[in-house]
């Protein structure tokens, strides 16, 4: 079995130059994160701020968070002091309650916007047309980086391209979209072919979650 920093190693070979790789390490221990933080890496994905705000504790200081799941209104105050991106920021209500924590200690948070693209009513985000409809001035303590989506859940590649490329030219709709973070362990190099330059990869570096 290879280990998580031969892992990295097969991954960083497959992205073009310009591609950002966060590790998914939700329901992965502290050990597993700093063997790979051993390895270079210092972008770590957590989708519960439970665990998050617990592992931020226990690791080097220089690691940059990155929130990946839902986020709840009434969770956003423990994060917002030390996270480094919320990706799956998916409604106003939540850009609201961040700049307002954010502001409360004089803070700017970076965010990505969550795009709904996917043909699945489970999945959450904006419709495409109510992200051209914002108006991110409102915020001055959020610094909106750019947009995520996750593709519908199938093995229909032209479906899946669909969702990226859909999120691909609202980004270049808007010039404060420059993160497009879409992509996971099955579909990241799909989504490098439709112009993602953030990937979210988890199974392919720690192995099956250990929930």
């Amino acid at each position: 079995m290879s280990s998580i920093s031969q892992n990295i190693a097969a991954i960083r070979a497959t992205l073009p130059q310009g591609v950002q790789l966060v590790c998914v390490s939700k329901f992965h221990p502290a050990e597993a994160i700093l063997e790979a933080y051993n390895a270079g890496e210092r972008d770590f994905g957590e989708s519960r701020v439970q665990e998050l705000c617990a592992k931020q504790l226990q690791l080097p200081k220089d690691i940059h968070w990155h929130f990946i799941g839902h986020l709840q209104t009434n969770k956003v105050r423990q994060i917002v002091p030390f996270v480094y991106l919320i990706h799956s920021v998916d409604s106003v209500h939540l850009m609201e309650t961040i700049n307002a924590e954010a502001a409360r200690i004089n803070r700017v948070v970076n965010i990505l916007l969550e795009v709904h693209t996917a043909n699945e009513t489970t999945k959450s985000g904006f419709l495409p047309q109510e992200i051209k409809m914002l108006d991110l001035d409102l915020y001055p303590n959020l610094k909106v980086c750019g947009l995520m989506t996750m593709a519908t859940n199938t093995d229909n590649e032209v479906e899946i391209h669909r969702c990226f490329r859909l999120l691909n030219s609202l980004a270049d709709s808007d010039k404060h979209f420059l993160i497009r973070s879409m992509g996971m362990s099955d579909d990241y190099l799909l989504a490098i072919q439709d112009g993602a330059n953030m990937v979210r990869i988890g199974t392919d570096i720690f192995g099956a979650r250990q929930y």
